[in-house]
């Protein structure tokens, strides 16, 4: 087990960048312009609310190849042919890229890709609750990508890539009248030897730990093979317990699928994902969504079922989606997607979304919404034996749209990195 919880590689120049096409659909479009504790001293989780349903592992450590995961938790099919939703727009704000709520909080807050978290209350205009612009570096997949508030409230991590183009976890308390930044504290930070493929995304899960999505270090082909490298922590799912521990500016959950494995890192919870473009956990089930972009020719949507042990193999880059790369092999331990789609020259690169769980659409309850970068399509299906059934498009498109969010009843929004927030709404 590494020493060290700072990952090291060697930089890499950026011009390999060309190999993705998020960052060419970006640029195409041209978009991117340039006070107590809980949890602490120990490792464990922060307490989670009495609703959670998500199981924290148990059983032993891998020892081999990660194993085959039992089938999903089977999603309710509702009548999601006959859904029928509109976009209602909400707010225009400097390239809204993710979404989060807090704990017995009314607002919403949105993360702008420039550096700025805002807070949106009903009536009132945006509030900024915390700018580190001059923290971040503003590539055109960089920046401030991803927030989430601790289960109890008190702590507001940011993943951010910085002025240097490397992965940081920030955490700042959040007192009683805002997010003190004077507070900033370093909880992880990952070099990036590539500019692209950061991942960002982050989300407490039921558990009460904290997951990192962090992409495969960028290139095209991941050049290095470190999606399926257990030494490095890029291309992989993280699960972490943010508060400091053991003298360490985080904890490492025990029954961390990787944990005493020479040559691991204890971090790991899933391996094999290029860029895990947004991820999300059902707030029924506690089953894991994990929307991930393909290289050129298929995107995927992957599902981890609550209980789970962790240790998964989802494939990259041995596999794309469910197919062969290059002269990679089919390993039948890696796991399949439950939906996949190819490239046919209006998509580019998938954002993953949620289960719907909300009231204001009936229609859609127990549905996955999402949608593709450039297409902009809204899409959905259900789970039937593990695999995606009743897929179709629900209508509306969003340009843009580079994340979904879920408020605190479960309704859905869509952001677009044009400037746009959307409600998504009942219609007809």
């Amino acid at each position: 087990m590494p020493r060290s919880r700072t990952e090291r590689t060697n930089r890499k120049p950026s011009s390999c960048l060309i190999g993705w096409r998020l960052a060419a659909c970006l640029l195409a479009v041209g978009l991117l312009a340039g006070a107590c504790t809980s949890g602490d001293g120990d490792g464990g989780p922060i307490p989670t609310g009495p609703t959670s349903t998500r199981s924290s592992p148990s059983g032993s450590s891998p020892s081999g190849s990660s194993p085959a995961p039992p089938s999903p938790t089977e999603q309710p099919a509702g009548a999601l042919a006959e859904a029928r939703i509109a976009l209602e727009e909400v707010v225009v704000l400097d390239q809204p890229v993710a979404m989060a709520i807090r704990p017995d909080d009314p607002a919403l807050y949105i993360a702008e890709k420039p550096g700025r978290v805002v807070a949106l209350s009903d009536g009132e205009d945006p509030q900024v609750v915390l700018d580190i612009a001059d923290q971040v570096s503003l590539g055109s997949e960089q920046g401030l990508l991803g927030l989430a508030f601790s289960p109890d409230g008190r702590f507001l991590y940011v993943d951010i890539t910085d002025v240097g183009g490397d992965t940081r976890i920030l955490e700042f308390v959040v007192r009683d009248d805002g997010v003190d930044a004077v507070s900033q504290r370093e909880v992880l930070r990952v070099d990036q030897p590539y500019s692209n493929h950061n991942g960002g995304n982050l989300a407490f899960g039921p558990d009460g730990y904290l997951y990192v999505a962090l992409g495969d270090g960028g290139s095209a082909g991941d050049p290095e093979g470190r999606a399926q490298s257990l030494s490095t922590l890029l291309g992989k799912l993280l699960r972490i317990s943010p508060r400091p521990s053991g003298g360490e500016p985080y904890g490492i959950p025990p029954d961390n699928p990787f944990v005493g494995r020479d040559g691991a890192r204890p971090e790991i919870w899933a391996f094999g994902l290029r860029n895990p473009w947004r991820f999300s956990f059902d707030r029924a089930t506690g089953d894991l969504w994990i929307g991930d972009v393909g290289q050129g020719s298929w995107e995927e949507i992957d599902v981890e079922p609550a209980g789970s042990a962790g240790g998964l193999d989802y494939g990259w880059d041995a596999r794309e989606g469910a197919h062969p790369f290059e002269s990679g092999s089919m390993d039948p331990e890696m796991v399949d997607p439950v939906f996949e789609y190819p490239h046919d020259g209006s998509v580019c690169a998938v954002t993953g979304g949620y289960v719907y769980r909300g009231e204001q659409i009936p229609a859609l309850v127990g549905a996955y919404v999402f949608a593709d970068f450039c297409s902009g399509r809204l899409e959905a299906f259900v789970l039937r034996d593990g695999v995606a059934r009743l897929h179709r498009e629900l209508g509306p498109t969003v340009e843009s749209l580079a994340s979904f969010g879920e408020d605190a009843a479960g309704e859905l929004y869509a952001l677009s990195l044009s400037g746009a927030v959307y409600r998504l709404v009942a219609t007809g």
